[in-house]
């Protein structure tokens, strides 16, 4: 009852212009923190009221007719069977209103389609089910997937009531990062099938292509955090690939910028150094939470006939170099980890495997070996000839 209150309420608001009735329901656009988002807002509006006002004319002139001329009143249809003036005059009052209408609407697509003079540029690429960040003006470069505590929280059997986790599947572990006031150029591609990246605040969204390079851009305008998710059904956990996008002002990104660089010089030194097989195995679990339950289970067991299971695997207990080949170039369903995992992960989760989840084949591999191999795999490259 109370929420069929609060519908209604926030119908209301939004009829007479007093709110957008985004409480908890969303019965109209958001309207966003870019200029490109209210400029679509604002359009959004202009047609909505249009339409409201050709509404009203066209049914109040019906109802106005039916009251006043109806038969107990001593009216009489009227007999004829088409008239040349009228046709005119409602063929000719529509396209004059969608000509007016285009205007402005031209003025927007052609604005959110102008991403010349940037300050920076942004290239993501859309990967089952992660999206991958890549800063071309500074070299920082990121894998973004859903954070530790959802992920735990949707698998089947977790037991853990979904409600109790904040942001539930709309929240990752490493976030795109951006400064305000500052506009940001973006390259959308895909490494695998077409997804969709859409965070509402921004006011838009784009779809990432293999082989192709859709662009867009922004400007935030104040600090925060604005969530979105992918829109496009790209596979079976299609649901679990949220966006999260935090602005900050421009010293605390540049600051940021820094702790990233300084981040990959410590995990390539990570990479070089030798791992003991237990360290290996402690991080490799929490790997495989975030990479691999959710299609081979939490415990290994996998999904009959359509994931393998770990547990017990031929392929997992034989022989390690065909294990971190298939888990370096991918399979079917299986994504090709070489470029998603960095080389310490990579050996931890391999280790992990293999002497996790019921096996004990007690062998380890190192980050370097593994280093040395993801050298070997071609990058995802990116032509910007077109500039």
């Amino acid at each position: 009852m109370v929420k069929t209150k609060q519908l209604f309420a926030g119908l209301a608001l939004m009829t007479f212009g007093l709110g957008t009735a985004q409480a908890d329901y969303t019965l109209n656009l958001m309207e966003g923190v870019t200029s490109i988002s209210r400029d679509v807002y604002g359009l959004h509006m202009l047609v909505f009221w249009v339409c409201v006002v050709i509404g009203i004319a066209v049914f109040g002139t019906m109802f106005y007719s039916i009251y006043f001329h109806r038969k107990s009143r001593g009216h009489k249809a009227s007999l004829f069977h088409e008239s040349t003036k009228i046709e005119i005059i409602w063929t000719i009052i529509p396209t004059v209103i969608l000509i007016l209408l285009a205007i402005p609407a031209t003025k927007v697509m052609l604005e959110m389609d102008d991403t010349k003079d940037s300050d920076m540029s942004i290239k993501v690429t859309g990967w089952q089910w992660k999206w991958e960040y890549e800063y071309l003006d500074s070299g920082v470069r990121f894998f973004s997937s859903l954070d530790e505590a959802s992920n735990k929280a949707r698998q089947l059997n977790s037991g853990i009531d979904p409600r109790t986790v904040p942001n539930y599947l709309l929240e990752v572990d490493k976030p795109l990062v951006v400064p305000i006031n500052t506009k940001i150029r973006f390259l959308f591609t895909a490494a695998d099938v077409i997804h969709s990246w859409w965070v509402p605040d921004l006011g838009w969204k784009k779809d990432t292509i293999p082989g192709y390079i859709n662009e867009a851009w922004t400007s935030v305008d104040k600090p925060g955090t604005y969530r979105g998710q992918c829109t496009e059904l790209c596979g079976r956990d299609h649901g679990f690939m949220p966006i999260v996008v935090i602005a900050m002002e421009k010293p605390d990104y540049e600051a940021w910028v820094v702790e990233q660089k300084q981040q990959a010089v410590a995990n390539a030194s990570a990479a070089d150094k030798e791992w003991s097989a237990e360290d290996l195995i402690a991080k490799g679990e929490s790997v495989y939470t975030n990479n691999c339950a959710s299609c081979h289970m939490a415990d290994g067991a996998g999904l009959a006939g359509t994931f393998p299971a770990i547990t017990g695997s031929a392929l997992v207990t034989g022989d390690m170099d065909a294990q971190v080949d298939l888990m370096l170039n991918g399979k079917g369903m299986m994504p090709a980890f070489g470029q998603m995992l960095d080389p310490v992960d990579f050996a931890a989760v391999s280790t992990f495997i293999r002497n996790g989840l019921g096996n004990s084949v007690g062998d380890s591999i190192q980050p370097a070996t593994i280093k040395a191999l993801q050298g070997a795999i071609p990058a995802t490259e990116y032509d910007d000839d077109d500039d």
